[in-house]
């Protein structure tokens, strides 16, 4: 699944995948990152040393959107579930950060893909790739929720779409790391509730 935008970044890092609702922390296969299932929502927190992230098996991002090997800019990424909500935590280093002069982050920013982000693209639908939801958020907190059909000439609208998802950020310039975290409602990717082994279609960005 390609990125739907010509776009402006400083570091690319990607993982193309299938996510898969595990029960348990497993190892994931090729191209298959698991999202492990927790026993309740807990508040949103970027801090990846609490147990709730701890239980998550990474995944790393250290290859260009070309499959080149960039490891000064290894991120990781870990996935917890619940009924309710699909969990995400990003842990990226940077050299320079490329951020928005004057963040906002009581609604959502149109064009933030054009500043450092942490990305999420997600289909639940494994017969029309064409389909699926994105979600960014920047290292200042603020975020964007787009849904996104590339059969429609405008797809770029799909931001005016609320999925009802959260957001957490926090930088630390003294590791030069910056800690991103989001909770996305399961309702606005499927209309299925979830169960374990479910799998859907993502891009980690």
């Amino acid at each position: 699944m390609s990125c739907p935008r010509q776009r402006t970044v400083r570091v690319v890092v990607t993982f193309v995948a299938s996510l898969l609702l595990g029960a348990v922390s497993a190892h994931p296969q090729d191209a298959t990152f698991v999202s492990v299932r927790a026993p309740r929502d807990v508040p949103l927190s970027a801090n990846p040393a609490l147990p709730f992230w701890q239980a998550a098996q990474p995944v790393s991002l250290e290859k260009s959107a070309l499959g080149e090997p960039r490891p000064r800019y290894r991120t990781e990424v870990r996935s917890r579930w619940t009924p309710h909500y699909l969990y995400f935590l990003f842990v990226c280093p940077y050299e320079k950060l490329y951020l928005r002069p004057n963040p906002g982050t009581t609604t959502e920013t149109f064009g933030l893909w054009n500043w450092d982000v942490a990305e999420v693209f997600i289909g639940s639908d494994f017969a029309n790739i064409r389909r699926y939801k994105e979600f960014e958020l920047s290292p200042q907190g603020e975020w964007v929720d787009l849904d996104i059909n590339l059969a429609r000439p405008h797809h770029e609208d799909g931001w005016v779409w609320n999925s009802g998802f959260n957001v957490a950020a926090r930088i630390n310039p003294s590791t030069k790391t910056w800690y991103g975290a989001m909770r996305i409602p399961f309702a606005s990717l499927d209309s299925r509730p979830p169960s374990p082994n479910e799998t859907f279609r993502i891009n980690l960005f």
